[in-house]
């Protein structure tokens, strides 16, 4: 059998990797209905309900048949640090197989961390198990980027969105449930009486809002959405996004939204973080990252958004990165975006920049005073999304 997944030592995560965070107070209990009464308490308004601390995910490279000897990792996510505020949304973006969706399981809890913290309500809920870890997934919620295939085809919508009062009951008494769902269909937009259909007999925007309504049926406080309209028509899209934030003012939900498309997350973020690599390489918020951005890996995002303006679109530059992704197999030592970064020096090679406000930047009332993971950072005029 393979050994499991251990880190080395220079892969540690430093503690001061990203210096600007909040403090995270941890809450001592003494019982598991202890744990469970402070995961079940009210969020305020305004204050960290999730918080992420130098957050690691490495997946092993094994050879052998009988006999697996580890003989590396694939570093999906190598520490990343956030803090998620009551009642926002923080938008993650980056280039396909940078980490996101792994980020946005290890904050379910359907991957087992290889190392760091995920503390809700100052609790860590890597280390929970039994009813305080199904008092966490009640409360954190996700809807998946596929809506053709996260649906059970052989159950009716009825089925689906009332399936989490069989695991949770204590939500919705037995005799209840059939109101229930219907009211979940009613609030996003689809007519109570498809309660008895099938996921074929639905739409692809459809049936993203029947995962939505699945994703509310638990009152939950977080919903973390992994990409949930890349499979949807740009029509189709608007509608959903538009739904997701009416329903973040009614029901006061917090939102993690991974996306690739850079439109969509300004238009629904208020704070956006870019990944690189399984790392964060710059985080603030959306005006921030769109009109003021420090980092050369997120200018060389912006630049590639097609811009509908002509006058604009023939004065931008547009950045060209040279050469391919590295594997996150083996990335590369000191800052992981050197190889194909312009500004690349002997420092990059040798130090990992930290996550901070840039040393130019300090004290300056200005939008480019955000955390940004560069050693050399600085603002660039990029036309980026509208």
């Amino acid at each position: 059998m393979a050994e499991p997944t251990k880190l080395a030592k220079d892969d540690e995560p430093k503690d001061d990797a990203t210096p600007n965070v909040s403090k995270v107070e941890t809450v001592k209990v003494a019982s598991e209905e202890e744990a469970v009464e402070v995961l079940d308490a009210p969020a305020q308004r305004g204050e960290p309900v999730l918080q992420v601390r130098n957050l690691v995910k490495h997946f092993p490279l094994t050879q052998g048949i009988l006999f697996k000897k580890q003989i590396g990792a694939v570093k999906a996510v190598d520490g990343i640090s956030f803090d998620l505020y009551q009642g926002e949304t923080l938008g993650i973006v980056g280039e396909s197989g940078c980490g996101k969706s792994t980020v946005a399981k290890l904050l379910m809890n359907l991957e087992q961390a290889t190392a760091g913290e995920i503390f809700y309500k100052g609790q860590d809920i890597t280390k929970l198990s039994g009813r305080a870890l199904k008092a966490v997934r009640r409360n954190i919620q996700m809807v998946f980027q596929d809506p053709y295939t996260s649906l059970n085809p052989r159950m009716t919508v009825g089925d689906i969105i009332g399936e989490p009062f069989d695991i949770h009951p204590e939500v919705a008494p037995k005799g209840d449930r059939r109101r229930r769902v219907q009211e979940l269909l009613d609030v996003v937009g689809l007519n109570p009486e498809y309660i008895n259909r099938y996921p074929h007999q639905f739409s692809g925007g459809q049936r993203q809002r029947i995962g939505i309504a699945r994703g509310l049926a638990l009152n939950p406080e977080i919903i973390i959405c992994d990409e949930p309209v890349s499979a949807l028509d740009v029509s189709v899209q608007a509608q959903v996004i538009n739904l997701m934030e009416r329903l973040q003012d009614e029901f006061n939900l917090s939102y993690i939204f991974i996306a690739h498309d850079l439109s969509i997350v300004r238009h629904i973020s208020d704070r956006v973080g870019v990944m690189y690599l399984g790392k964060m390489a710059e985080i603030g918020t959306d005006q921030q990252i769109y009109d003021h951005p420090t980092h050369p890996y997120t200018q060389a995002l912006l630049s590639a958004v097609p811009v509908p303006d002509p006058d604009a679109r023939d004065h931008r530059e547009r950045i060209i990165l040279t050469g391919d992704v590295p594997s996150p197999a083996n990335p590369p030592s000191g800052c992981r975006f050197r190889t194909r970064c312009w500004k690349a020096e002997d420092k990059c090679a040798k130090e990992v920049p930290l996550l901070a406000v840039p040393e130019r930047f300090k004290g300056v009332d200005t939008p480019a005073a955000h955390e940004s993971a560069c050693h050399f950072a600085e603002e660039k005029d990029v036309v980026g999304a509208a």
